[in-house]
């Protein structure tokens, strides 16, 4: 897609992700799951009870501020005019962006422990923005929206949620999802996974504007590649049906207070590893709203249901 003109595009009110990720079982407005969270049980149901069943704090890594930055700079960009676009003023918002951030959270001052580190830690990200000129030419685009959120309800009830880095609409009307990465391209048997949560944004756009995005672009501007994919009606539909496996799984964990940890590459980059049985720790007690809404003792159905479920929607 040669450049991308803004047309009007539907504006859905902001929503806290935390929120949007998934809350009781009481109603069918609650009923909702982002990308981030479907994620987070594929990798481990452990590791997503922490983060929405128990809510507990990460504290901010390097990596994961980087990533922060690197989105805020290039969001930023935009706010210029095309022909200002330039290398040098998306650098020129690093260290302004960086404060701003800080100033926001507090907590990420913290990271550093000098200020070598921090210079060299900034230099890294400058180095990912400059990569990104090498990718596409910004003077040549005006996207239709960044850090949009969008939303859809399926016909079962479940809400999807989630926030697309940038849409571009073409003069024809053709739609292009891109994401930013800060990390490098997967290799082609990790590529699948990688474009799971494309295809979650491609599905929302097609249940609410009926319409199936022409293209879907990862940018990873930790090595300078991009992925692209172009999806179909059958690819949403699979998607569809995938996510829907990921939700009966999650409703059967919670029902049953059965959320086993899945050992795997990321373990190692896990802030509760301290608290996973995996690695001897042992979880907190589950808390109110956790409470098995069905007695069921540990071995019976539900566990190899949960199981199942798990494969089937292991990307």
């Amino acid at each position: 897609m040669p450049g991308a003109l803004s047309v009007p595009w539907p504006t859905l009110p902001s929503v806290d992700d935390s929120q949007a990720a998934v809350a009781t079982l009481a109603g069918p407005h609650e009923r909702s799951l982002s990308p981030s969270r479907a994620a987070d049980f594929m990798t481990c149901p452990l590791l997503y009870r922490f983060r929405v069943i128990d809510k507990l704090p990460e504290a901010p890594s390097p990596a994961a501020a980087r990533g922060t930055l690197v989105h805020a700079v290039l969001e930023r960009l935009f706010d210029a005019p095309a022909m200002a676009r330039s290398r040098e003023a998306a650098a020129g918002l690093i260290e302004p962006e960086w404060d701003r951030l800080v100033a926001a959270e507090p907590e990420l001052a913290g990271i550093f422990g000098a200020e070598a580190t921090l210079s060299s830690w900034l230099d890294q990200a400058r180095s990912m923005v400059h990569r990104y000129f090498t990718l596409e030419d910004p003077t040549r685009l005006e996207p239709a929206h960044r850090e949009l959120h969008v939303e859809a309800v399926l016909a079962s009830g479940l809400r999807l949620r989630g926030y697309i880095d940038r849409l571009d609409v073409s003069p024809a009307g053709e739609v292009r999802i891109v994401d930013y990465k800060t990390g490098t391209a997967p290799r082609a048997e990790f590529e699948a996974r990688a474009l799971f949560q494309m295809k979650f944004y491609a599905l929302v756009i097609w249940r609410s504007e009926g319409k199936v995005p022409r293209m879907l672009q990862l940018m990873y501007l930790g090595n300078g590649e991009i992925v692209r994919y172009a999806p179909d009606e059958a690819d949403l539909l699979a998607t569809e049906r995938k996510i829907e496996a990921l939700w009966r799984a999650i409703r059967k964990a919670r029902e049953a207070g059965d959320w086993r940890p899945r050992r795997g590459r990321l373990c190692g980059w896990c802030a509760h590893q301290h608290l996973c049985p995996e690695f001897g720790g042992t979880p907190p007690p589950l808390p109110v709203a956790g409470v098995p809404l069905v007695s069921q003792a540990p071995g019976q159905e539900d566990a190899g249901t949960l199981a199942h479920l798990a494969d089937l929607v292991d990307l």
